[in-house]
Parts: structure tokens; sequence; C-alpha cells
């Protein structure tokens, strides 16, 4: 008797904490993470090891779109402290990233003058949703869900690799200088934010 009760308070424990599978296997930082760049190459995360990034999911024909912009001078202001911005145009919000991989890249050339890297469409909701997008949605989840809920959403990561911060697509990016300073800057301390 004390063993399905015991039986039926751990699976209530597990159900009320949301742990899942998928939850308990987080790694501990985005490293391990590969993706695709805009031409199909795969790419290591470990490579962008020691500096900061901002990871956001972007599109062409959103009202955020000219983001773009504001993304392009961060990233030229502070790419030579260890700074890098990484794109991943995704067309799950009303359609509003059509394109294929060279369209794209060419719009964000063109158009913007982007020199951060752009990674290949994928998704970041649902089943299919791209791994390193279910760890950052795990690591710093969102208002009432951790789904992302529009285009330019956007994640900072440490020098260590792990996500400290989201900010909603409204966040114009000049307004998380202070944040990517704070953590270029190697010895803060995260508890004071």
């Amino acid at each position: 008797m004390k063993m399905k009760s015991l039986s039926f308070s751990a699976v209530i424990l597990f159900l009320f904490c949301g742990c899942t599978t998928t939850e308990v296997n987080m790694p501990e930082n985005i490293y391990g993470f590969s993706v695709k760049d805009i031409d199909g190459k795969t790419v290591q995360l470990e490579n962008y090891r020691g500096n900061v990034l901002l990871i956001v999911n972007t599109a062409g024909r959103c009202g955020f779109t000219p983001q773009y912009e504001g993304l392009e001078n961060l990233y030229t202001r502070y790419r030579d402290r260890g700074f890098f911005v990484l794109a991943f145009p995704c067309n799950q919000f009303a359609g509003q990233e059509p394109g294929d991989n060279q369209s794209i890249k060419k719009f964000c050339s063109v158009n913007y003058g982007v020199t951060f890297p752009v990674f290949a469409k994928i998704e970041v909701n649902s089943e299919k949703a791209d791994p390193l997008f279910k760890y950052l949605k795990h690591a710093q989840g969102g208002f009432f869900t951790d789904s992302i809920k529009w285009n330019f959403t956007k994640f900072l990561v440490s020098r260590e690799g792990v996500p400290v911060a989201r900010y909603a697509p409204v966040t114009k990016p000049a307004k998380i200088a202070e944040d990517i300073e704070r953590e270029l800057d190697t010895g803060t301390d995260r508890t004071n934010r």
C-alpha cells in the first residue's frame, strides 16, 4: 500500500513540476548544438565559445523587420569585443518569411546591409522546432508560455553559452545595449540584475 501511495505522489510531483524527459536532458549551454548556415553548411555553436551572443528569430515581411538595422548596429558596435548576432529566419508567424535561404540572404544584405551570421530558415515552435530554440525557450521562458510568440524574439547568451535574458519582439535592439555591455564585461555579477 505504501508503495502505491509513494508512486502516485511521485507522479503528481512530476506532473506538478512540469518536468519532461526533454527538460531533464537539457544541456548546460549552447555549445553542443549544431545549426545550418544560410548556405546549408553545418556550423557548430562551439565556434562561438567565449563570445556574447544575441540569438534572434527573424522574418523579412514583418512589422519588426526594420530591427535588422538595429541588430546590425549592435553587431558593428560590439563585434570587436566578442559579440555576435545570430539570425534564424522563420516562417511560422503569418507566413512573413516565405522565401528560400538564398532570397533571404540577398534580402538581408541588400535591404539592411547585414554582416552578422544569418542561418537557414527553421521552425521555432511545434514538434519540428529546432533543438537550439527548444533549449533557449526552456532556459528563458516567456510570459504565460515558453513558446515564441512572434518574429524578432531575442535571447542574450553569456560568454559561457548560457541564455541570460529573453526579449519580446517589441524590444528594439538599442534597448538591449546595456545588457550586452554588462555581459561583455567579464567579472559581471549576474545577481544584481
